[in-house]
């Protein structure tokens, strides 16, 4: 019973666009590892800019400076 536990920043992903992960994480599992789908769980996490950190800066800043140069 795998269970997959996907995190986003908050941006904007539609219903469509997290129903595609869903799917696709789903029939990976089913591909590679011969897993059930009926009993494979996706959650996804939206996390905001702030709460998500790369680098030892947030996300917002990492991006800011990575544009600059």
């Amino acid at each position: 019973m795998p269970y997959v536990n996907v995190k986003i920043t908050r941006e904007g992903a539609t219903s469509a666009q997290k129903a595609e992960i869903i799917a696709g994480v789903t029939d990976l599992l089913v591909r590679i590892l011969d897993k059930d789908p009926a009993t494979t769980f996706v959650l996804i996490d939206e996390v905001e800019l702030e709460d998500w950190g790369v680098a030892g800066i947030t996300t917002d800043q990492y991006r800011r400076q990575y544009r600059e140069a």
